[in-house]
């Protein structure tokens, strides 16, 4: 039987896959930031409410999207208080399709848990520095047109 925090890593994956925007915040603690790595990027934390609307602007582009799950090493840590902690780090890849063409992106996914188990309390995310670089400010302007774009509507 895997571990309560294995089966939310998976649950994490599978709402991914469903682009389930409600069900990836639910996944992580209030106080859970996003950051990206490397720090060369210079990618602000993200916090849940960034973070909803970054994955549903990007919802509204991507026509599928899918994650796939290349590689899991769980394990346990002790944090500066001596707390023991299981984190999960998966190595996974995405592939989707965008009206800007064909998004493919390589991702290391480190998670640490609340206690328990049943959300995630850390997320570290290292991200495919070609892709951030050469297919990530088409997707952004993307996603920049289409909210101003509604913005636009709205005012009407």
């Amino acid at each position: 039987m895997p571990s309560r925090e294995r089966q939310t890593a998976d649950t994490m994956v599978a709402a991914f896959n469903t682009m389930d925007t409600a069900t990836i915040i639910s996944l992580r603690t209030p106080t859970c930031q996003r950051i990206i790595r490397p720090s060369s990027l210079k990618y602000p934390p993200q916090s849940n409410t960034a973070y909803l609307a970054n994955l549903n602007s990007m919802k509204s582009i991507f026509t599928n999207f899918h994650i796939t799950v290349n590689d899991v090493i769980e394990g346990s840590r002790v944090d500066a208080d001596g707390k023991e902690s299981t984190t999960i780090v998966m190595f996974v890849e995405a592939q989707g399709d965008t009206p800007m063409g064909e998004y493919r992106n390589e991702y290391v996914w480190k998670m640490a848990f609340e206690e328990g188990g049943a959300r995630i309390d850390e997320w570290l995310e290292y991200v495919d520095v070609g892709m951030a670089r050469d297919f990530y400010p088409k997707l952004a302007g993307e996603m920049k047109r289409r909210t101003q774009e509604n913005t636009e509507k709205v005012k009407g």
